[in-house]
């Protein structure tokens, strides 16, 4: 990911506007991936919820100064491990919110991200309860009739894995 940079100062000292190059490049290629897919309709909260939970993965897999050693793959690689099913996707967003903001991450970047959190996490959606399988429901369709409340990221999360798969 790019540094922050100004709108046409050349860096953030001489008082200008900070613009968050990283967020909006993991926004962008969340974008990208989640239309490629065509798994739902751009626009729509199911969308809309799996770019923020995708720009988050990718957002905070990148080490703050830059990106990370390795080619593309082994980058989705690594966001396809970090959405899988089995991981702890909230504890490790929070970790690492928490770990840029205690290394000086105030800027653009840091407050879009920890929005796109907030949002995740306090908007509640109804939705198939795909938890609620047992062993004996392997190969059933879920019935989408029952449906429960859950946090937006439980909805994202899945849309942005799968896609990151259908690339």
């Amino acid at each position: 990911m790019l540094p922050e940079s100004t709108n046409g100062t050349g860096g953030t000292s001489g008082g200008g506007l900070a613009v968050p190059m990283a967020w909006l490049c993991a926004e962008y290629l969340a974008d990208e991936v989640l239309r490629a897919a065509a798994l739902v309709a751009p626009g729509s909260l199911e969308y809309r919820a799996g770019l923020q939970a995708l720009a988050l993965t990718v957002h905070l897999s990148e080490e703050p100064a830059g990106p990370a050693d390795g080619g593309a793959a082994r980058r989705i690689d690594a966001w396809l491990r970090h959405t899988a099913y089995d991981r702890p996707w909230p504890p490790w967003v929070e970790e690492r919110l928490a770990a840029r903001r205690e290394a000086g991450g105030d800027g653009p970047d840091q407050t879009l991200a920890e929005t796109a959190w907030r949002h995740l996490r306090d908007t509640w959606v109804r939705a198939a309860d795909l938890d609620d399988r047992s062993a004996d429901d392997v190969g059933c369709p879920v019935d989408e009739d029952e449906q429960i409340w859950l946090p937006a990221w439980k909805l994202g999360l899945p849309l942005a894995h799968l896609s990151l798969h259908l690339r």
